[in-house]
């Protein structure tokens, strides 16, 4: 039985690219995930999970560190969002017994991209250094630490921006994917570059569907 979990254990190849399980079934489920998320489906949660085990393994054999450590982070966020969505107060509830979708905006936005953006500094000095100070577990030094770090502190506030329905989420899920393409590409892993820059689509898609359904709630106030 082949390793799947081993990105040399190939798949199939396909115009000479060595397509490996990992990378496969990572993408395909992680692509089916993000576009029930850009339909407000719930299922998106459980789906995504399994996809975020599979690149915890891809990630680490190609030295995204962050991205690794990030994939943990989204595990646990899945399992939390699928319960968020699904249990609403009642005030919070939309007309499918779901969490309605809300903005962030004005200061609180402001503050929490700033944030974001300290914690890009502190988070790719250390991811700088792993190779140094780790260097039984991490015998490479971080391929892109200040990029894939911003991508990875970004991923954690859209992550929480998306459980909690804020429509402004999609936005910044467009900034992340727009880079980590860029990073992908350049790293070799082509089939993970290409699904991400489907998820730019994709984030446009999420940020119309969930404004026509913001400003769907308008029309279902009683008057």
């Amino acid at each position: 039985m082949p390793n799947i979990f081993d990105i040399h254990t190939i798949f199939f190849t396909v115009w000479d690219y060595p397509m490996s399980y990992l990378e496969f079934f990572g993408v395909i489920s992680g692509s089916v995930a993000t576009w029930l998320a850009a339909r407000a489906h719930v299922w998106s949660w459980p789906i995504g999970a399994a996809s975020v085990l599979l690149f915890f393994f891809l990630f680490y054999q190609i030295q995204l560190y962050p991205d690794m450590f990030l994939q943990v982070f989204f595990f646990v966020t899945n399992l939390h969002g699928w319960w968020r969505w699904t249990h609403p107060t009642l005030e919070e509830a939309d007309q499918r017994n779901e969490l309605r979708i809300t903005r962030l905006v004005g200061r609180p936005l402001v503050l929490v991209l700033a944030g974001g953006v300290v914690a890009t500094l502190i988070m790719g000095a250390f991811a700088q250094n792993l190779h140094v100070w780790f260097p039984v577990l991490f015998s490479k030094p971080s391929a892109f630490p200040y990029l894939d770090s911003f991508t990875t502190v970004m991923s954690i506030i859209g992550t929480f921006m998306m459980i909690h329905k804020k429509l402004e989420c999609w936005w910044v899920w467009l900034v992340i994917d727009i880079i980590s393409t860029y990073m992908y590409f350049t790293k070799g892993v082509k089939l993970v570059g290409i699904e991400y820059a489907i998820f730019c689509l994709i984030a446009f898609q999420g940020a119309w569907y969930w404004t026509r359904e913001y400003k769907g709630y308008e029309q279902l106030e009683p008057s």
